[in-house]
């Protein structure tokens, strides 16, 4: 009948355009790796030690944002990601570049089993990124023995709280961390703004520092021209 017919040529569409997304999510992925490999490359020439972190620095920024594209990729859903399965294969690739021994640094990870879209991904993938990484640059003195711990509970359907922490030496006391220098808690204060989250931090000298961020899914909004 006609509506049978019409109703196949929805679902055809539908097929083509999750088809489509899917290729376009790959192509992206595939575009940031390039530029990662870039960076990776200009890192190995360079001989200024600052140079090399800020190079290294950056490629793991763009590798968390490839990382989304990939699980979106890989995604039975068109514009949602596994999250917890996300940030264990983030966290386990920022511990190879830092070149982190597993008998050292213990990453402990509590993710509640959810999906979040695209908007919302990216922009927690790089605050995890950076705080991650923030504990590994400076929570441990050199050869010294820590944890780490990365956790993301889910309050209802929309509202989550992610925290950040570790048992290293403790977050300078006389450090304001919303207006500090460092490029790194700048972009974490500014991705918690773009998710209209709000943060606390907790220092402890005994027990480390904790970053807790609270935050609701972004929901997709019509784009005007």
């Amino acid at each position: 009948t006609e509506r049978k017919r019409a109703e196949e040529q929805i679902r055809a569409s539908l097929r083509e355009k999750e088809v489509l997304l899917k290729e376009i999510h790959h192509r992206v992925k595939n575009n940031l790796q390039v530029i990662s490999s870039l960076l990776n490359l200009q890192a190995r020439y360079s001989k200024n030690k600052e140079v090399m972190n800020i190079l290294r620095e950056s490629q793991d920024r763009i590798d968390s944002m490839a990382l989304v594209h990939e699980k979106l990729y890989q995604s039975r859903e068109i514009a949602r990601i596994d999250f917890a399965d996300y940030l264990y294969n983030l966290t386990d690739s920022l511990l190879i570049s830092y070149g982190v021994k597993s008998n050292d640094i213990v990453l402990n990870l509590d993710v509640d089993n959810v999906l979040i879209g695209v908007d919302t991904a990216i922009p927690c993938g790089l605050i995890v990124s950076e705080l991650v990484s923030n504990s590994l640059k400076y929570a441990f003195t050199s050869g010294g023995k820590g944890e780490i711990r990365v956790e993301l509970h889910s309050h209802d359907r929309d509202n989550f709280t992610l925290i950040v922490g570790d048992d290293g030496i403790g977050f300078p006391e006389n450090l304001d961390f919303k207006k500090t220098e460092s490029l790194g808690l700048q972009l974490v204060c500014t991705l918690t703004e773009q998710l209209d989250g709000w943060i606390e931090l907790t220092r402890n000298k005994s027990r480390g520092t904790e970053f807790r961020i609270f935050f609701s899914e972004l929901k997709y909004k019509t784009r005007v021209s």
